[in-house]
């Protein structure tokens, strides 16, 4: 019997997602016999300890018996276990020095850390994760963001709204005006915020057409690397050649810039690729874009305009390329910005359940099957006080001698 827990979030700001709503635990418990779960009282979660305790499960305030906790965000250092196994998004693979210590602590407690960010399969893509609905909640918010400050017309906060649907139905009451919006990236991100334009019947074109045309509707167009990056000598290029050697492309993305209204970010930005646009390049005369909607989220890195992310309470603000500081979001020559960095916790009854769906299909079955496919062994970081050979390049990181 492996004995599993919900364990309650306690990161500041409170998340009120969780990895299993109660139906989604009491399909598992029916094909797994050997399974069972305890669930941490919290009075923040989308699902509400009744609900759980009414579908059959306890709820309790002590689960230090449990075997495997899964959590969503960080697990503050004080409220870690030893000798368990942790499942949650631990910040820590790109080095992110803010959580060093959490690394560090993970290692002193011999716990078995498997980070939802590295479930990947054996090519490197993600498994799991709530990249999806980053994606919905971020595009819904760039439209938000438009209707605020032109006066359009005024969406709710999509925190305020029960579930996609309801977001959905809010989104069926606007009119978009004739744009032209570039959206970026490849992943469940995109294809999230693909969706949200999808359904406000915004037009895709192909990147050719985008780039030459004018039209009398709204357009999208979805590029990927190889459309906004070229190479430094003018060669041919695979998107291979630039996640392995992306020093060799620069930016070329100023096209887009000169001809789009609307930036949707989705993509995932690697160590070492070119800026998408600088402040110069921002300031320039023929540079067309107004809003950014950077579900990415990427803090003085590859979109000049992100000089901080903002936050569900305070989603927009505005960016003045002349100085590179920021300025309301409605004055006049200003790029008004969204750069939530947390998208996934306006909807969180959608995400948990989309979440939860992919966790069962993923990784529950690695627990009975021998790991035949891999998914656990390549997610764990740490085993037995040290890391393990997959994050062994994060031991400078956690000695302090890398930054």
């Amino acid at each position: 019997m492996i004995k599993f827990a919900l364990i309650t979030e306690r990161k500041t700001p409170p998340d009120r997602r969780v990895v299993f709503s109660p139906k989604k635990l009491n399909q598992i418990v029916q094909k797994y016999p050997d399974v069972s779960f305890k669930v941490e009282s919290s009075q923040i979660r989308i699902f509400t300890d009744q609900e759980y305790s009414n579908a059959g499960f306890e709820v309790t305030n002590d689960v230090s018996d449990c075997d495997v906790f899964l959590g969503v965000k960080e697990v503050p250092i004080p409220n870690l276990i030893p000798n368990k196994k942790y499942f949650f998004f631990s910040h820590t693979i790109k080095k992110q020095p803010y959580n060093r210590d959490l690394l560090r602590a993970v290692l002193d407690k011999n716990i078995e850390l498997y980070d939802h960010e590295v479930i990947v399969k054996e090519n490197g893509a993600r498994l799991i994760g709530f990249g999806r609905y980053a994606g919905l909640v971020g595009a819904y918010n760039c439209f938000r963001a438009l209707g605020l400050r032109d006066g359009l017309f005024v969406l709710p906060k999509a925190e305020n709204l029960s579930d996609l649907d309801e977001l959905l139905a809010e989104l069926d009451k606007i009119k978009v005006p004739n744009l032209k919006i570039v959206l970026t990236g490849s992943g469940k991100v995109a294809h999230g915020a693909k969706e949200i334009l999808d359904h406000l019947q915004v037009k895709e074109v192909a990147v050719q057409e985008y780039l030459s045309e004018e039209f009398s509707v709204p357009v999208y167009t979805i590029i990927d690397v190889l459309d906004y990056n070229k190479k430094k000598d003018g060669g041919e290029a695979k998107n291979e050649d630039f996640y392995q050697h992306p020093e060799q492309f620069e930016s070329d993305f100023m096209k887009f810039a000169k001809v789009s209204d609307v930036f949707i970010a989705g993509h995932f930005y690697g160590d070492g690729a070119p800026k998408f646009f600088t402040q110069q390049q921002a300031a320039a005369s023929d540079f067309k874009i107004n809003l950014v909607a950077d579900i990415s989220c990427d803090i003085n890195g590859p979109i000049a305009s992100t000089i901080r992310p903002s936050t569900i309470a305070a989603p927009i603000y505005g960016y003045n390329p002349k100085n590179g500081s920021e300025v309301d979001f409605k004055e006049p020559g200003a790029i008004t910005v969204m750069a939530v960095d947390n998208l996934p916790c306006e909807l969180p009854k959608d995400a948990s359940e989309g979440f939860g769906e992919m966790f069962m299909e993923h990784v529950i079955p690695a627990f009975f099957n021998g790991d035949k496919d891999g998914a656990l062994k390549r997610a764990k970081m740490s085993e037995n006080g040290k890391l393990t050979e997959r994050f062994k390049y994060l031991q400078s990181y956690i000695d302090g001698t890398n930054r």
